[in-house]
């Protein structure tokens, strides 16, 4: 094997933390730093692939060679720095939490193709190759495969099981690593995976995410001419008011032209490609979740910003396409990744009674690996390990979603009511509003250049002097209602132009006797706690691949799928539904004049338009959801 020059790169990495009861203390980062200096040897190599490629690899054993241990292995495009064998440039974590390295697995980081270290070409979401015809047909699912053949013949000490893991674009190649298993592939854990880049992070229904997708490639998408171990430097935006630098930033196009040039290839591919076409969907790796022999473990939070649609749609494909294997899906109060980055007892100003992060580590992800990978004791884990918001407490499930949920719906009524019962057959009723890009609804009340973790749980009582946001809700509850699995907006709508975005939230209205929460003290009387928002251009409402203008003045159907929940509205709440459109700057403005490619619109092209919902007895807006039956006491 060929070693690689040690390099020195001052880099700060986080550590985690947990608390394994009755058998490890929690450890900080100062602890398993030097756990992991004391205990372990680092090798820096290169692994051939089957086209000659050359992956970066790092690889932590167990200084102890009195027995044998699996391999639990991390491919990534962030980087596996630091870089350097001495120990002054070891990891200062290993692993999903720190009981791994006290339990004992050789831990392997490697740089996926084309990044840092890592020689060939790097390729966003890199499409699968289903038919290989020759080894310079290669994807992530064969550079997976390559890796793990490597490693069982040269780490030593390896006893013959491999798991993988790995968080969002990590989560990604974890999943693709799965496709066609190699067969010392015993488990393997996407968290946030990234599923596909029309519903994940960039595009909601085809509505593209500005802030977020900007910042991202601003650094991440400069090119890489050679191996380098040097990350990008972030955007510097000039300001903290987000709002007011994307306004000025006017149309789409004028990122390439104030700020990118031609130096970002991937932006260019985005805004070449604003239909869900066959760039898109070769991007998809749903469809290729199959061949999978492992045992799988999903993560994924209920208010992940980035990759929420990830883990639900990852573990469903699974569940469909490979029957026969172990199946599971773990679903916590968490943003992206806070699972492992976070104690997970809130986000934002709303508090989940709990540190939710230390179960998880405890009694989910450590058992999985440890059965399937040790041979240990059984893990125990039902189909569905699950947090009920609202109520704040895990739940256990044999089916996500659960079978015995009933459907109902929630009707648009007159006077912002919101209700169970349907309009009469004979009951007419409408609601409108003048939608203006140049006065977008905010997505926040404060200020940020970025998508924010907590705006997912915010107070969205901000929006109540907007004109441009409709609100309906129900009167105070009796009675407990809990929400599980799927959502989705059923909206009767029209517009004076010719397209719309369509935004629907549902939100937890808190009484106003409501008291603060234990890490705060905000009054939280009132509060609106958002539950689930999503978002649709307008113009896929029928077709991602084939967009349709609205006719002028003419009432359509549009459907939005909202993702699932598991929410307790609790006795005395109000659960309310705010429907808007525009969601600025989190969603780019839509100019409102059907233009075939908004990426080319102009400033002139952005104009106001009256949209309106109907809530008729022929003609009701409703959300669909699913009641869960509450608990026999």
């Amino acid at each position: 094997m060929k070693k690689l020059l040690p390099i020195i790169v001052l880099i700060t990495l986080l550590g985690y933390s947990c608390d394994f009861t009755n058998e490890v203390a929690s450890y900080s980062s100062t602890e398993d730093s030097t756990y992991i200096a004391n205990n372990y040897t680092k090798e820096e190599v290169y692994i051939t692939m089957r086209d000659g490629a050359r992956l970066f690899t790092s690889i932590y054993s167990p200084i102890d060679k009195s027995k044998t241990y699996p391999i639990l292995m991390v491919r990534t495009p962030y980087s596996v720095a630091p870089y350097g064998e001495e120990k002054a440039n070891y990891r200062t974590s290993l692993g999903p939490s720190g009981l791994f390295p006290r339990s004992g697995y050789i831990f392997v980081y490697q740089d996926v193709r084309g990044a840092y270290m890592s020689e060939g070409e790097f390729d966003n979401m890199t499409p699968h190759v289903a038919n290989k015809l020759s080894d310079n047909d290669t994807d992530e699912s064969s550079d997976t495969f390559d890796t793990i053949e490597w490693l069982l013949a040269n780490a030593t000490n390896n006893n013959g099981k491999v798991g993988q893991w790995g968080i969002s674009y990590p989560g990604f190649y974890t999943s693709a690593g799965m496709i066609n298993s190699h067969p010392a592939l015993a488990a393997a854990s996407p968290q946030a995976p990234i599923a596909d880049w029309w519903y994940d992070d960039f595009h909601h229904h085809g509505a593209f995410f500005l802030p977020h997708t900007f910042n991202f490639f601003a650094s991440f998408g400069k090119p890489r001419p050679s191996p380098t171990t040097t990350r990008n430097s972030r955007f510097d935006h000039g300001t903290d008011d987000g709002y007011q630098f994307f306004l000025d930033l006017g149309p789409l196009k004028n990122a390439k032209t104030k700020y990118f040039g031609d130096s970002i290839a991937f932006w260019d591919s985005i805004a070449a490609h604003p239909n869900y076409d066959q760039f898109w969907q070769a991007r998809n790796i749903l469809p290729h979740l199959k061949n999978i022999n492992c045992a799988v473990l999903t993560v994924g939070g209920w208010y992940d910003a980035e990759d929420l649609y990830g883990p639900l749609a990852t573990y469903k494909k699974i569940e469909s396409e490979n029957p026969s294997i172990f199946n599971a899906i773990v679903m916590g109060p968490w943003s992206h990744g806070g699972w492992s980055r976070t104690d997970g007892d809130f986000l934002g100003d709303v508090h989940f009674s709990q540190k939710t992060s230390e179960l998880y580590n405890s009694e989910i992800i450590f058992p999985f690996f440890e059965h399937y990978l040790k041979d240990g004791k059984p893990h125990k884990l039902p189909e569905a390990y699950v947090f009920e918001t609202g109520q704040n407490q895990w739940r256990k499930f044999e089916t996500w979603p659960p079978e015995n949920l009933q459907k109902r719906g929630l009707y648009f009524r007159s006077q912002q009511k919101l209700s169970f019962e349907a309009p009469k057959e004979n009951e007419y009723g409408m609601d409108e509003f003048i939608s203006d890009p140049a006065n977008p609804v905010p997505y926040i009340a404060g200020k940020s250049t970025g998508m924010t973790k907590q705006y997912m749980t915010d107070d969205q009582s901000f929006t109540k002097d907007r004109n441009d946001v409709l609100r309906y809700q129900t009167e105070p509850l009796d009675a407990a209602i809990t929400l599980a699995g799927p959502i989705v907006a059923n909206l009767r709508v029209a517009t004076t132009q010719t397209d719309a975005d369509w935004i629907v939230k549902i939100i937890d209205v808190y009484p106003e006797t409501h008291p603060p929460f234990p890490h705060q003290e905000k009054n939280m009387g009132g509060y609106q706690q958002m539950v689930r928002s999503e978002v649709i251009r307008g113009r896929f409402r029928n077709s991602p691949s084939q967009p349709k203008p609205f006719v002028s003045n003419e009432a359509e159907q549009v459907k939005l799928e909202l993702q699932d929940v598991l929410h307790t509205f609790k006795k005395g709440h109000r659960i309310m539904v705010q429907v808007q459109s525009t969601w600025f700057p989190l969603v780019d403005r839509n100019p409102q004049k059907y233009i075939d490619n908004i990426f080319e619109a102009d400033e002139s092209d952005f104009i106001s338009a009256t949209h309106r919902v109907y809530r008729s007895g022929l003609e009701p807006s409703y959300i669909s959801v699913g009641i869960l039956p509450s608990e026999k006491k």
